[in-house]
């Protein structure tokens, strides 16, 4: 399905006006129904659905792994996705009825959003990565070169994943939450090594963000917007490493400034 869709707009500059040909984000709502019984509708965009149900099934808690998912069937015409799964957390899904997670910044998920979260999560240790600043400017750089979609519709967020030297891969969608779950489930699937890896990301850090950085193992977090004062307070406990602004060869050192090569 595409991501974005073109509509006909009046464009008005210095007084004048023109019709033109616009690209705007595809809104596309899914509903995740686990062993036949409904869970979840969630609006996002539509692709790399797949990656998406797993990124957010394991990060929310209702399954531990991905070997707990038997089989996903996801009907693009309709909006529905089929999880067959061996085992769910009934803890995480008991007493629930139907949930709906819209695409908006704020507090999206907190109809969702366990609040043990944060206590799940381990301190991350500070293993082997170190990264200069040109190279934190080098990869921002190349995200906003790779953030077509953004430049063409002014409608999505978008996330990656890297090393110290380039991005391993990139996702996006109208929603943030949505965007680290691409990457989260992606990561799961190709059972990538992330301990030793970065997220970049275009939006601000809230504490939400900052968990599921945590719970995705990565250990820094690099965006050109800001971070909350939880989102802070939360990686000096988990030992993450924060920056923000990034932007003009300039950016902010929120916490864990050991990793970058000052």
């Amino acid at each position: 399905m595409e991501s974005s869709a073109k509509w006909q707009v009046i464009h008005y500059k210095n007084n004048l006006t023109h019709e033109q040909e616009a690209s705007v984000a595809a809104e596309y709502p899914l509903t995740i129904f686990m062993n036949q019984k409904e869970l979840i509708t969630i609006v996002c965009t539509p692709d790399h659905l797949e990656d998406l149900i797993i990124g957010f099934l394991i990060s929310e808690g209702v399954v531990s792994t991905p070997s707990d998912i038997e089989k996903i069937e996801i009907i693009e015409a309709t909006g529905h996705a089929y999880v067959t799964a061996k085992f769910i957390n009934q803890f995480n899904t008991k007493h629930r009825t139907k949930r709906y997670i819209t695409s908006c910044c704020g507090k999206s998920r907190e109809n969702f959003y366990f609040q043990a979260d944060a206590t799940l999560v381990q301190p991350s240790p500070l293993g082997k990565l170190q990264i200069k600043p040109d190279s934190i400017f080098n990869l921002m750089e190349q995200f906003e070169k790779e953030s077509c979609t953004f430049h063409e519709t002014g409608g999505v967020h978008n996330a990656g994943l890297c090393d110290a030297s380039q991005i391993i891969c990139s996702r996006m969608d109208i929603g943030r939450h949505n965007a680290l779950d691409k990457i989260y489930g992606q990561c799961l699937q190709e059972k990538l090594t992330v301990a030793d890896k970065i997220i970049i990301f275009s939006g601000r850090i809230s504490s939400e963000i900052l968990v599921k950085t945590a719970k995705i193992g990565v250990s820094m977090i690099l965006s050109r917007s800001a971070p909350t004062e939880l989102a802070i307070k939360m990686a000096e406990e988990l030992n993450l490493t924060t920056v923000g602004f990034i932007r003009d060869e300039s950016m902010n050192i929120y916490t864990g400034s050991e990793r970058i090569q000052l």
